[in-house]
């Protein structure tokens, strides 16, 4: 790509936000999108693209012309690549991507994940992830049976699934997420406690189990409009409590209402974003919160590429973050957190917020059996297993009340 002399990105140049120099999760993130796909499944709304020979260039000068522009990264923590599905791209590319991440960094980060599809799993692309220093994969399952595959529009197989997880550990990585979707069309409990079952035996690291959302536009979406599948608030509710039993008794510790990890294996990513840290995006559609700001990158190849060789990197729904928007997002990620949030500590994080504002919700959910307070002083709340239930909606009272 023909791109302008590199210059310092805006997001770098500016001062330090409300987040520096305060207390916050350490470390900053680096995600990267990868937005290449080979099909696209019926739940998903990720932003992708089909992984085109000249398109895959196109998008790699991007990321080296994006870190050129953004000028020196202080110390990255860890790293994410997420998409789309970034091994779509073939180990050469994987290698020139790590690389072009790698020559900006000070140090290499204590945590790499790469998401990864069981059809994309092949040995000489786990060898150059290898060797970039990746240390943890993320394998998209979502489900061993074959008719909740097809209910989700995935194109792989559960022999694929077998395939991919033997060859990941067979190139040295211990660190192994597995991925499942519950609440599937047509998806029954004894289905789904046999999927999590499988999942056990196979003994991975972490597990994260996504009820099935219905995004706009995707081939789901179309399913609802029309009357094909229905939603039951009641049936994901059982599925829920019966996830968080069965895990539990196998001892994969709960975390975060999604996700269940072994000892010390929880996302180091995912932990420091929902603290409210600071991250910053690489491609198309990829987001950033960094130096008082959060903004987004546009979700089309060709005005994020524009934008690149213009020397000005395109923003959209940028913001300039607040201490009222930083408090009320910790505190609504925080909840999903099985440990809950400290108040005190986030008071004294963010001293322009008031706090106090919030007490009343806190009495009210405490009376209707969706939150507790711990501590010696009770300023450590977090959401009951009731509470976890709708802790979306505790969420938008939040924002309400903020």
């Amino acid at each position: 790509m023909q791109a302008n002399p590199p210059t310092l990105s805006p997001a770098l140049a500016e001062p330090a936000g409300p987040l520096a120099g305060s207390e916050q999760a350490a470390g900053l993130g680096l995600y990267v999108h990868v937005p290449f796909c080979a099909s696209t499944c019926d739940f998903c709304a990720f932003y992708q693209e089909q992984p085109e020979r000249a398109e895959l260039d196109r998008y790699l000068d991007g990321i080296e012309c994006e870190l050129a522009l953004a000028g020196p990264l202080p110390r990255v923590e860890t790293i994410f690549w997420g998409g789309g599905t970034p091994t779509t791209l073939p180990a050469r590319d994987l290698e020139r991507l790590g690389r072009a991440l790698l020559d900006r960094l000070p140090s290499a980060p204590l945590e790499w994940t790469v998401e990864m599809a069981p059809s994309s799993v092949k040995v000489d692309k786990l060898a150059a992830l290898r060797d970039l220093g990746v240390n943890r994969i993320s394998l998209g399952v979502q489900s061993f049976r074959p008719e909740t595959l097809n209910a989700l529009g995935r194109r792989h197989s559960p022999a694929q699934i077998y395939a991919a997880i033997d060859a990941i550990r067979a190139a040295g990585f211990e660190n192994l997420n597995l991925d499942f979707i519950f609440a599937a069309p047509g998806q029954a409990l004894t289905g789904w406690l046999a999927d999590l079952a499988e999942a056990v035996r196979l003994a991975p690291a972490h597990l994260s189990t996504y009820c099935l959302t219905f995004e706009e536009d995707t081939a789901l979406w179309l399913k609802l409009s029309r009357g094909q599948v229905k939603p039951d608030v009641q049936v994901d509710a059982d599925l829920y409590e019966a996830t968080w039993d069965f895990l539990g008794a196998a001892g994969y510790a709960q975390y975060e209402i999604s996700n269940y990890a072994q000892p010390g294996r929880a996302c180091r990513h995912n932990l420091s974003t929902w603290a409210m840290g600071e991250w910053f995006g690489l491609g198309p559609s990829a987001a950033s919160q960094f130096r008082g700001r959060r903004w987004g990158n546009p979700s089309d190849l060709n005005r994020w590429l524009n934008g690149l060789a213009a020397g000005k990197p395109e923003c959209v729904d940028e913001v300039k973050l607040t201490p009222a928007l930083l408090a009320a997002d910790a505190l609504i990620f925080g909840l999903r957190l099985n440990a809950g949030v400290n108040l005190a500590t986030l008071a004294a994080r963010f001293r322009e917020f008031d706090f106090t504002a919030l007490d009343p919700l806190w009495r009210e959910l405490e009376d209707e059996g969706f939150l507790e307070r711990t501590g010696s002083d009770l300023s450590v709340i977090r959401l009951t297993r009731p509470g976890r239930l709708v802790a979306d909606r505790v969420g938008v009272r939040i924002l309400e009340l903020t």
